[in-house]
């Protein structure tokens, strides 16, 4: 069957379950090849999908030679340590916190904590204070504040804001503009989630994954970051989910051969398929039953391509 076929069938299937999508996008390495919009084409909140533009930035910053992933929290921010920081904080490397395992052993500074004002006005200072009771490296523990540490880590290491720095290295080349960010209250652009994009700006940062790294003739990210970050640091024993397969670098892995995915709450997901030669992203709204879209999506489209 061929993929219009294919993609046709489960847009039927989504509007005669009412299924809660805003929007699907199919592309190859180089052009959209199939979409549909269920609300407005607009630029909406994808949430930890972010974070998959984070960890770009970190390989971009490592292929200038400015950032290693043997880099130590404490010591690139030693100006925001406490007096009695705890002994394990001085363990914890830029790899834990790419791969969800800082050792802070809670989720810190995800969106209801950061609304209420939880950690600001410095999440640096805030961080460096929290107790660190799991060592680092031996446990998953999806957190925000271990992606926007990173953040942190790039900035200092290229002397300049990720927003500026992501756009000049992807944004502006992807053509995909300035997107709207949520801000920190110091005005760090959080790598952990906020970031506002429409869906096929969004996929994107897929189809230069599939394409390793290169846009359009041009190396954007190296081919062995690509490799790096799709490969699973965490895997994950079965359960009801799925998709809680496995974790590389700020990238979920999915339950397809060599895929994984950018993944944002409520369903802001690009998910990349290297041997099928696409990149599958989807929208959703905040209100709605999105185990009904993975399912659905999964079965009717996904193990169908």
């Amino acid at each position: 069957m061929l993929l219009e076929e294919k993609f046709l069938e489960f847009h039927r299937y989504a509007s005669n379950h009412n299924l809660p999508l805003e929007a699907i996008s199919v592309g190859d390495e180089n052009k959209v090849l199939c979409e549909m919009h269920y609300a407005a084409n607009a630029p909406r909140n994808i949430y930890s999908h972010t974070k998959s533009f984070t960890v770009t930035a970190v390989g971009l910053a490592m292929e200038e030679g400015k950032l290693s992933l043997e880099d130590h929290v404490a010591e690139v921010f030693k100006d925001k340590l406490p007096s009695n920081p705890d002994p394990n904080l001085e363990k914890i490397q830029l790899k834990h916190l790419l791969c969800m395992s800082s050792g802070f052993g809670k989720a810190l500074l995800m969106n209801a904590d950061r609304r209420p004002g939880i950690g600001a006005p410095d999440y640096e200072k805030y961080m460096m204070a929290q107790p660190v009771p799991v060592e680092p490296g031996s446990a998953f523990c999806y957190s925000s504040a271990d992606s926007i540490l990173a953040a942190h880590m790039v900035e200092r290491a290229v002397g300049k804001r990720m927003g500026e720095y992501l756009y000049e290295k992807v944004f502006q080349p992807l053509d995909m503009g300035w997107p709207l960010w949520e801000h920190d209250p110091q005005g760090h652009p959080n790598g952990g989630g906020g970031m506002y994009l429409t869906c096929t700006e969004m996929m994107k940062l897929g189809q230069l994954y599939l394409a390793e790294g290169n846009w359009k003739g041009e190396q954007i990210v190296s081919r062995d970051w690509v490799q790096e970050v799709s490969t699973p640091k965490f895997t994950f024993e079965p359960s009801a989910d799925l998709w809680h397969v496995g974790y590389g670098y700020q990238f979920w892995i999915s339950p397809y051969p060599g895929s994984y995915r950018a993944d944002g709450a409520f369903g802001q997901i690009t998910t990349i398929l290297p041997e099928k030669g696409l990149v599958v992203s989807i929208q959703c709204p905040e209100r709605g039953n999105f185990d009904q879209v993975k399912r659905a999506l999964h079965e009717h489209f996904l193990m169908e391509l």
